[in-house]
């Protein structure tokens, strides 16, 4: 398989809310699932998760609070707000509309 592919900001964000839309996960857990789900050609590094978890705690899309992993070490935890929840369903949604309208250019002839 080809190298991994580095992601813009806002694309971070949306698969940030997107993977904590299934369950509570600590930053490293995120960054796995993203990896995995995408059949390892989206990699998230720590220099835009950690600002992209940060920066939608601040807008209030998300929580975090200090629990055990399964490693038996304290960890901080990411959860989905109500309002993070109706912002994934508005990116997800402008996603949708802008890759398909790359798509019809990258089909024209």
């Amino acid at each position: 398989m080809g190298k991994p592919t580095d992601l813009l900001q806002g694309t971070v964000d949306l698969l940030v809310l997107k993977t904590l839309a299934l369950e509570p996960m600590h930053g490293w857990g995120i960054a796995q699932r993203i990896r995995q789900t995408s059949k390892d050609v989206l990699q998230v590094n720590q220099g835009a998760l950690y600002p992209a978890l940060h920066r939608l705690e601040q807008n209030g899309w998300i929580t975090a609070r200090w629990r055990e992993s399964d490693h038996n070490r304290r960890a901080k935890f990411y959860s989905l707000t109500p309002a993070g929840r109706k912002c994934l369903a508005r990116e997800e949604a402008q996603w949708k509309r802008l890759s398909g309208a790359i798509g019809l250019v990258l089909r024209q002839s």
